[in-house]
Order: structure tokens, then sequence, then C-alpha cells
């Protein structure tokens, strides 16, 4: 059978009937410890010379079934679940860096991931420098001997810029370093960064990938492709790991060895876990991701169409606007759409946007985004509060700006809200 389609395994991939029980849905196995079949089981599973299920802060079965279809709608070999969007980039920058190491960022990110990369890793001895994507050049002239990742966001929040990922993987790729993009916005359904060269992918599948609001996950998803033996950049999966009597990761496990890394290393002394119970809430969102994108993205093209034609409002940045400087990105990078997150400014600047935000209706106020209600937020007053005026408009976060993330309602109801916000925000 070739392989299923994106829509078939979103359903199927890490989903098996119970061999206990014959339940069809994946069942919550909400346990901690896992009994061991005798001494030499045991001894196995902890020398890393089987796989299976020790304590549930490394393995659980519904975590695994979770991590199973990630890797396949991503298109990886391997994924490691985690609690949050937050955790899942420390656990892709953990095997990498080290003390005086440093990541090449973009200045389009998430404010939560800017004030993490700024100040937070600088904890570890770990130092970050923020570079507009846009500009290759400077991409490439920041990444030097020290440098050992490259970060983006495949569709940007807030402002729904989207990455040239061919591009930047080309210049991570020359330089040796794995490129690593955060899909939470675009989901895998619209866009696919380990075909366009990432090595890493991570998820807040808070968002979109469970779809609800009910959860926090992430996830980083391994594409196996990434040589961490070429060099003696990556230590800790090319050397002998003394916890392990040795052990070389790369050596051992090939395309599989971050993934066993961020289990048996990450998990094990950072303790990130993903709960099963959240596992199993994601794993049903994931079910309907597809049905909910798709909507998604047809209600963010009338609303942004509508909005970019309104007087009162300044500028849209909606990438799926034939206006918008990365319109052409989006067929060849996000085939099946912009997805639904983007910012539009207000003419009556700051004072109007909180106006705005206080008078909608059917929008949640809400510091979330890829809900199945649309939401709205002003970033600079919120996610993006801890940044400076410039940083704040370097990531598209700027006083006059609101930013939208738009639910699967009925467009025309969505537009009659804002509508009846906007009279009020500028009167």
């Amino acid at each position: 059978m070739t392989t299923p389609h994106f829509e078939t395994l979103q359903v199927h991939a890490g989903a098996r009937p119970d061999p206990a029980t014959g339940a069809r849905q994946v069942p919550i196995y909400q346990t901690t410890a896992y009994v061991f079949r005798d001494a030499d089981h045991a001894a196995a599973l902890f020398n890393l010379q089987e796989v299976g299920y020790i304590y549930s802060r490394l393995t659980n079965p519904t975590v695994a079934a979770l991590q199973e279809r990630m890797a396949a709608l991503e298109g990886g070999v391997g994924a490691v679940c985690c609690s949050s969007g937050h955790g899942a980039q420390i656990m892709a920058l953990f095997p990498l860096m080290g003390p005086g190491k440093n990541v090449v960022a973009s200045t389009r990110l998430y404010g939560g991931t800017v004030t993490q990369f700024s100040q937070t890793i600088k904890r570890f001895g770990w130092s970050a420098k923020f570079v507009d994507f846009d500009d290759t050049d400077a991409v490439e002239a920041a990444i030097d001997e020290n440098t050992r990742a490259v970060f983006c966001e495949s569709i940007a929040n807030p402002g729904g810029y989207i990455t040239d990922l061919d591009a930047i993987s080309a210049i991570s790729n020359k330089a040796g370093v794995p490129l690593i993009v955060d899909n939470t916005t675009a989901t895998p359904y619209l866009c696919r960064p380990i075909e366009h060269g990432a090595t890493l992918v991570v998820h807040s599948m808070t968002k979109y990938l469970t779809g609800n609001g009910t959860v926090t996950g992430g996830v980083v998803v391994d594409s196996g492709n990434f040589d961490w033996s070429a060099s003696d950049k990556f230590p800790s999966l090319s050397a002998p790991e003394p916890a392990y009597h040795g052990l070389k990761f790369h050596e051992t496990f090939g395309p599989m060895a971050f993934t066993f890394h961020g289990i048996a290393i990450g998990l094990r002394d950072l303790g990130m876990t993903l709960n099963p119970q959240a596992a199993h809430y994601t794993l049903m969102g994931i079910e309907t991701l597809s049905l909910r994108m798709d909507r998604h993205v047809e209600n963010a093209v009338k609303v942004a169409n509508w909005l970019e034609a309104d007087p009162r409002v300044d500028y849209v940045t909606y990438a799926g606007l034939p206006s918008s400087p990365y319109f052409d990105r989006v067929a060849r990078i996000c085939p099946k759409g912009a997805s639904s997150l983007f910012t539009f400014a207000l003419k009556g600047g700051y004072e109007a946007c909180v106006k705005l935000i206080e008078s909608v209706e059917i929008f949640s106020h809400v510091a979330n985004l890829g809900d199945t209600r649309s939401l709205i937020i002003h970033s600079a007053s919120t996610t993006h509060r801890q940044l400076s005026p410039e940083q704040q408009r370097a990531a598209g976060a700027a006083p006059e700006v609101v930013r939208l993330s738009i639910g699967i309602e009925h467009a025309d109801d969505l537009i009659a809200d804002l509508d009846q916000a906007l009279a009020k925000a500028v009167a």
C-alpha cells in the first residue's frame, strides 16, 4: 500500500485497537509505572537495548501514540512530546547547545519565544542572535563557529509572515547546523518544513493541533536527516554518553538519535512531561485538523479582505492577500493556505485598539491562538509586553496593531462583530 494521504494519517497514525480490550480509540493510560517481565527485561530497558515503558516521565502508551502520529504528519522519523510549546523549544535546543554557544533566530517570533531566547537561555550560558530572516545575507553573516542552530517560525506569530524555508535551510545546511522550525501557526496540513530542509520541527500543540483550547502540549519532530557526527559540534549526540556507559547516540540509533536522546536524556533530566490525558485530547483534536484548517483559511481570507477595504483600518498583514509581500511564498511554502493568524493596524492607534478589544462580542479576548473560536488580542500590551518598542515593531506587534486568530464560525458573523466594534473604537 502506498503512503496514506494526510487526511487518513491524521485519524489512523499511531492508533491501533487496544490489544487488551479491543478499544478503538487510544486509551488514556493513566499510570505512573509499568511492571517489568523480569530483571533482564528491566535492565534492557534502562540500558536502551529494548524499547518499552519504564516510567511515565519518559514514556507512556497514550503519549507514544501521539508522538507516532505527529512524526507521520510532519514526515519525520520520530517525535518527543512534552508539556508545552515553550518546553518543546528548550527540548529541541538542549542536545545542541552548551555554554558559549548561540542560536541564530528570526526577529519575527512569538513574544514569549523572544523573551525565552533573549533572557532565559542566558542562565544556561546560551545566547541568541536575532536577525531579519528576509535578509538572507544577514542570516548567513550571523552564523559563526559557536552557532549550533538556526530558528524560525514557518508562519510567524503575530503577523502571519511566511519564512522562505528553502532559502534559510540552504544557509543552515551550508554552515553545518540544524534548522529548527516552529510550525505551530501553519500546522503540518498547511506546511511541511522537513520537505523544505528543516532538521527539527516544533509545535505548541495547545493551538491548532488540539484546536479546542483545553490542554497545553508541545512536540519536537525529528527529520532524521541530519548527520550529527559530521563534526564535533554536537557531542551530546556524537560523543560517548557517560550516563549510558559510553553509548554514542548517533552511532547506535542512526536517524533516530535525536528522538532517543530527547526521551532518554531530555525527558529524564528536564522532566517536561506531557500527561496522558492531554495527549488524548490532542489525538482527538488532530483527527479533524484538515477539516478545521480549511475552514480557518476560508474565513481568514474573507475577514482579511473585508478589513483591508475598510477605511478605519490602516493595513492588514495577512499573507493570503495579494497585497502582502509574502503572497508569492504561499503557493510554495503553504500551498493549502496562509493559516488564520494575522494582524491589522487601526488608524486610531493604541487607544482605538483597546476600545476595539473591549467592544467585540463573538471574538474572545484571550492569550491563545488556533482555537475553533475566533480570538483577539493587543499584542503590544500582552504577549509582547516584555519587549522593547523596537523589538515589538520588528516582531509585528506595534502599539497600533491588533492580532486576530480567525476561528471556524460563520465569516459573516465575524465581520459583523468587527464592524460594530470598529464603529465604537473610532467613534
